[in-house]
């Protein structure tokens, strides 16, 4: 039998007096990754996309619109095969202090836009590149993957 597991999370930004900042997140495992979380009994996905954020980076968000869904299967221990989805939502800071939460993440950083692109690229879990992509591109940035 097939397990279904739901996450959500988002891309962060915010409108700094430098111009526009997108946060990245690295793992515990080093990896540049985007927030996001399983969702729990009663939460709505987007409850879940914010409730994950402010949990992992200490940021408070409004959701502006979803990005895109990411769908995977992996082997779980216990559970065996897991039909994972991740939905990823582009969300405005609106509050709260930035600070890792350090049983999940090492750190969260603020990047300018190109920043963020030049250090996705290289980073990033390759699934969520496309999402660090469509959210610069729904912000009006248009980044393109150089497929040398």
């Amino acid at each position: 039998m097939t397990h279904k597991q739901i996450s959500a999370g988002g891309l962060v930004y915010r409108r700094a007096r430098s111009g526009l900042e997108i946060q990245l997140i690295v793992d515990r495992y080093g990896k540049v990754a985007l927030p996001k979380g399983k969702m729990e009994t009663g939460e709505t996905i987007e409850e879940t996309a914010l409730r994950e954020i402010r949990e992992e980076t200490g940021t408070i968000g409004a959701i502006r619109g979803p990005i895109d869904i990411i769908r995977y299967t992996f082997q779980h221990p216990v559970h065996g095969k897991v039909d994972k989805e991740v939905h990823y939502f582009l969300v405005e800071a609106t509050g709260g202090v930035t600070k890792a939460q350090t049983e999940e993440i090492s750190a969260v950083e603020w990047h300018e836009p190109e920043a963020a692109w030049a250090r996705g690229l290289s980073h990033l879990y390759r699934n969520n590149i496309h999402i660090l992509q469509k959210a610069l591109s729904m912000l009006g940035i248009e980044v393109t993957l150089n497929n040398s």
